[in-house]
């Protein structure tokens, strides 16, 4: 019994944490949609303003958004990498374990 109730806390610790990596892959999300936000609304008022005179503002926004792109495909690719990792786990405990199985039917 103890065995069984250890195994459960296992579990729901790795569910936990599947939790956790799909909270940061909503994020990831939302940092790649900021730079095209960004990019949009430079576009849009670009009538406004010449860039050539505006550059000094315009080349530090354009680094700021490559630099959050690049942390947004990191933060993805971290966050499938956990996942991954975290659904092979459960399977090796659905496999080992009888009771496991009948409850995390696929």
């Amino acid at each position: 019994m103890r065995e069984s109730s250890q195994i459960y806390n296992t579990v729901s610790l790795l569910l936990a944490e599947k939790r956790t990596s799909l909270s940061m892959l909503r994020t990831a999300i939302a940092i790649l949609t900021l730079p095209s936000s960004i990019f949009t609304v430079l576009i849009v008022t670009s009538r406004y303003y010449d860039v050539s005179m505006a550059l000094h503002f315009v080349l530090p926004l354009v680094i700021i958004c490559i630099v959050l792109v690049f942390l947004g495909i990191y933060l993805v690719f971290r966050s499938f990498k956990k996942i991954k990792m975290i659904d092979h786990k459960i399977q090796e405990i659905r496999e080992k374990d009888e009771k496991m199985r009948e409850i995390l039917k696929e």
